[in-house]
C-alpha cells in the first residue's frame, strides 16, 4: 500500500475527486471525478486498454495517484482481489491454509488459529462449496477451484469495500454463478462492491450500477442504460486514440481525447454520458 487513500467523512464509501492515475509519469487512468455510494454494487466496463485493473489498484491504495485524490470512508476496510495471472500459487499451501490467511489482518500473524476461527474458515469454504479441512494444494486446483478459494479468503477478510477485477475470467459457467451469488451476499450484507468485467450480459442482469472506462470515466449510473454494446464501441475507439508516449497531464483540456469545449471530445465522443439507445 502506498497510501494514496485518504479517509474522509462523506456519506458515500469513495470519492474520487479529479484523479489521474499511472505508471512512469505516463498516465493510463485521468481525471476521473466521480462519488461510489455505500453499499453499491458496480460494474467497471470497459475495453482492454482502458484502464480498469490501474484504477482498481488507485482505490485499493496501490497505486499513488499523479493528481486528485481518493477519499475513503471504508475506514481502511477495503480488500482488492486481484486477475488470477497476478497470484503466485506455486506457494505451499493447502486449500484450508489460503484461505485461513483472510484471517490475518483480524488476529495477527503471532496469534494461533481457535475453534472460533476454523469454524469461520469452514464456513466460508461452504460459502464457497468448497469443504472443510481440504488440503490439497494450490497448485493441484483448477482455475475456478483456486476462485472459490480466494473468494473464501476474501470473506473471512470482512472488509467494507471490496474490488474485484475480472473475477470471472477463465473459469466455468458453474462457479461464475456460484460465485456471483457471494458477489451478491456481500451486496446484500451492506459491502460496497466493485467488479471489472466484459460481459455486458452479466452487467446488465446482475448488477445495478456500472462505469464505463476509457482511460477517462465515461459515464457511471444504472447498468442497463450504459452496458451497451454501442457505448462500448465508443470507448473503444477513445482508447485506440490514446497516445501511449504522451507527457503527463496537468489539466484536462490538455489530455488525449479532450478538446477545449468538455462537450466536444476529439474521439467523436459528444457527451460524458454515453446511455445509448
Amino acid at each position: 500500500m502506498v497510501g494514496a487513500v485518504s479517509i474522509g467523512s462523506d456519506s458515500a464509501a469513495i470519492v474520487i475527486d479529479d484523479l489521474t492515475l499511472g505508471y512512469q509519469r505516463h498516465p493510463a487512468v485521468h481525471h476521473v471525478d466521480c462519488r461510489i455510494e455505500t453499499g453499491s454494487l458496480t460494474a467497471l466496463i470497459g475495453p482492454n486498454g482502458a484502464g480498469k485493473t490501474t484504477l482498481l489498484r488507485g482505490l485499493a491504495g496501490e497505486l499513488a495517484p499523479f493528481t486528485g485524490q481518493i477519499t475513503s470512508n471504508s475506514a481502511g476496510k477495503t480488500a482488492f482481489l486481484p486477475q488470477m495471472h497476478n497470484i503466485d500459487f506455486a506457494i505451499p499451501l493447502s486449500v484450508e491454509e489460503a484461505v485461513a490467511m483472510g484471517l490475518w489482518q483480524r488476529i495477527g500473524i503471532e496469534k494461533g488459529i481457535g475453534k472460533h476461527e476454523r469454524q469461520m474458515i469452514a464456513d466460508a469454504l461452504q460459502a464457497v462449496k468448497l469443504r472443510p479441512g481440504d488440503r490439497r494444494q494450490l497448485g493441484e486446483l483448477s482455475g475456478g477451484v483456486l476462485q472459490r478459494v480466494l473468494f473464501a479468503r476474501m470473506m473471512l477478510r470482512d472488509a467494507d469495500v471490496i474490488l474485484l477485477d475480472e473475477p470471472f475470467q477463465s473459469v466455468d459457467e458453474r462457479t461464475t454463478s456460484d460465485l456471483l451469488d457471494v458477489v451478491v451476499r456481500w451486496h446484500e450484507e451492506g459491502k460496497t462492491v466493485i467488479v471489472s468485467l466484459h460481459d455486458l450480459d452479466l452487467v446488465r442482469t446482475r448488477f445495478p450500477q456500472a462505469m464505463l472506462l476509457a482511460r477517462e470515466l465515461l459515464c457511471h449510473g444504472p447498468a442497463a442504460k450504459i452496458a451497451t454494446v454501442a457505448n462500448l464501441e465508443r470507448a473503444r475507439g477513445m482508447c485506440a486514440g490514446f497516445d501511449e508516449k504522451a507527457k503527463v497531464c496537468e489539466h484536462k483540456s490538455k489530455m488525449p481525447g479532450f478538446a477545449e469545449n468538455p462537450n466536444e471530445r476529439a474521439s467523436g465522443v459528444s457527451s460524458p454520458s454515453l446511455y445509448g439507445n
